[in-house]
């Protein structure tokens, strides 16, 4: 297990049965990188990542 886990499994036991936009989670990155700004890198990642997933073209990267 990575320790990164423990987080994601906290979020899905806290919120795991909310709705949300991804205008919203957009939103709470953006906050998230004002806040934590050594962040920046990994969380443009994820939202790439989190963007491009029906992306076929970009599957090898």
């Amino acid at each position: 297990m990575y320790f990164t886990d423990r987080g994601i499994e906290e979020l899905e036991k806290r919120r795991g049965e909310e709705e949300v936009s991804l205008a919203w989670l957009a939103e709470q990155l953006r906050t998230f990188v004002d806040l934590n700004p050594d962040f920046e890198v990994p969380v443009e990642r994820l939202a790439t990542w989190l963007a491009r997933l029906d992306d076929e073209d970009d599957e090898d990267e």
